[in-house]
C-alpha cells in the first residue's frame, strides 16, 4: 500500500486545450477516494495520467513518495480496473487472472496461489475453468477486478468499473467493492459519475467541474454543506433547490421579481445583507404548507412511499420530496399554488450569485 500525492497537476492538449487545472490532491495509505463528475470534466484524463496512459502536462503525481511522471506504466506498481472488462475470450478465468503475473515471471506456485487467494475473496473458486462468454456480466467484473488483485498493487485504480451492469447488479458490485477495500485495506482511486456510487462508495469524493476540483471531504460534508451552487446541483437526487432572491439591509428576502419571501430573518446570515444571492433549499429538507415560498404546483411523481411534487415559482423550479401518506386526507391538486419551506432541522443554504460559491451560513 502507498500514499498517492497530487501536487498541482495539470494537463493540456495540442490547441492549448486545457483539461486538468492545477490540481492539488494528498490521498493517505488505504484511503477510498471517488472523482465523481459530468461527462467532460477531466476525472478520466486524472485516472490515465496516474496509470501512466497519460502525460502530465504539469506538475507531479508521487505514488508512495516516488514521483512517477516519467514511468512507464509497468513500472508504477498499479492495477487497473476498467469499464469494459478487457477479459481476453479465448482465456480461462483462471488465465486472465494469471496472465499478468506470467508476463512479469512470477513462479507457477506463487501463481497459483495468489490466483486461489483473489479468487476466494470474490467467490470465483467454481468459475476458474469457464472463459468469459459463460459468465454473467457481474461475474466478468468480479474476474478484472481478481486480475487486479492478484497484481498486489500499491495502488488500485477503477475506471467507471459498474457502467455496463444493470441498476440490480450496480448495487450487488457496489457491495462487492466495499468489502473488497475493507479486506484489502489497498489505497484506491475511483472514478464515476454516478453520484450513488460516489455517496456509498468514498471514504472521502473529489466533484470535479471543469478540471477543477470543485470540493474534496466526506460524503457527509459534501452533501451537508456544499462548496458551490455546481456541487448543491450535482450531488443530491433530486439536486438542491436553488432560487435567487435578493437579501435588504433588514435581512428580508425577496424572489428576483421583487415579492417578499416567508424567510424568516434569523435564518439569513449578516454577511449578505444588502445584497442578491441564491437560496438552496434540498428537496427531502423541505415541508409542503410550511411558510417559505409560493409554488404552482406542476407535477407529482409517486416513488412508491415517497413522492416529488415539482412546481414553479416564477421562472425557477422547485421540487419536494415528501411521504406520500403526508397529502392523503388533502390532496394535492395540480395548477393549485402552495406554500413550501424548510423543515426546521436542516440549515438553508446562500451561494453568491456571481461566483456561485458557498456563503458562510452562521447568522
Amino acid at each position: 500500500m502507498a500514499t498517492l500525492r497530487f501536487r498541482n497537476v495539470k494537463k493540456t492538449y495540442p490547441g492549448d486545450v486545457a483539461v486538468i487545472h492545477g490540481l492539488n490532491l494528498d490521498i493517505e495509505d488505504g484511503e477510498f477516494i471517488v472523482i465523481v463528475g459530468p461527462s467532460g470534466c477531466g476525472k478520466s484524463t486524472l485516472m490515465r495520467m496516474v496509470a501512466g496512459l497519460e502525460t502530465v502536462t504539469d506538475g507531479e503525481i508521487l505514488i508512495g513518495g516516488r514521483v512517477v511522471n516519467k514511468l512507464e506504466p509497468a513500472e508504477r506498481d498499479i492495477a487497473m480496473v476498467f469499464q469494459n472488462y478487457a477479459l481476453y475470450p479465448h482465456m480461462t478465468v483462471f488465465d486472465n487472472m494469471a496472465y499478468g503475473l506470467k508476463i512479469r515471471g512470477v513462479a507457477k506456485s506463487e501463481i497459483r496461489e495468489r490466483v486461489k487467494k483473489a479468487a476466494d475473496i470474490l467467490e470465483l473458486g467454481l468459475l476458474l475453468e469457464r472463459r468469459p462468454r459463460q459468465l454473467s456480466g457481474g461475474q466478468r467484473q468480479r474476474v478484472a477486478m481478481g486480475r487486479a488483485i492478484v497484481r498486489e498493487p500499491k495502488v488500485f485504480l477503477f475506471d467507471e468499473p459498474l457502467s455496463n451492469l444493470d441498476a440490480k447488479l450496480r448495487v450487488q458490485m457496489r457491495l462487492e467493492i466495499q468489502k473488497l477495500h475493507r479486506r484489502l485495506g489497498t489505497t484506491s482511486l475511483y472514478v464515476t459519475h454516478d453520484q450513488v456510487e460516489a455517496m456509498t462508495l468514498a471514504h472521502r469524493m473529489v466533484v470535479m467541474n471543469q478540471g477543477v476540483a470543485e470540493q474534496v471531504g466526506t460524503p457527509q460534508e459534501v452533501f451537508a454543506r456544499p462548496a458551490s451552487t455546481f456541487v448543491a446541483s450535482f450531488i443530491g437526487s433530486p439536486p438542491m433547490n436553488l432560487i435567487p432572491v435578493r437579501i435588504d439591509t433588514l435581512r428580508r428576502v425577496r424572489d428576483d421579481k421583487g415579492v417578499g419571501l416567508n424567510i424568516p430573518g434569523r435564518l439569513v446570515p449578516a454577511s449578505i445583507e444588502d445584497r442578491e444571492c441564491y437560496l438552496g433549499m434540498r428537496p427531502e429538507h423541505m415541508r409542503l404548507h410550511a411558510p417559505g415560498i409560493p409554488m404552482e404546483i406542476e407535477m407529482i411523481e409517486v416513488l412508491g412511499s415517497e413522492q416529488l411534487v415539482h412546481g414553479r415559482h416564477g421562472d425557477t423550479p422547485i421540487v419536494v420530496r415528501c411521504p406520500v401518506n403526508e397529502t392523503r386526507r388533502n390532496p394535492l391538486i395540480i395548477g393549485e399554488t402552495v406554500e413550501v419551506g424548510d423543515d426546521g432541522e436542516h440549515p438553508l443554504h446562500w451561494f453568491d450569485i456571481n461566483t456561485g460559491r458557498r456563503i458562510e451560513d452562521e447568522a
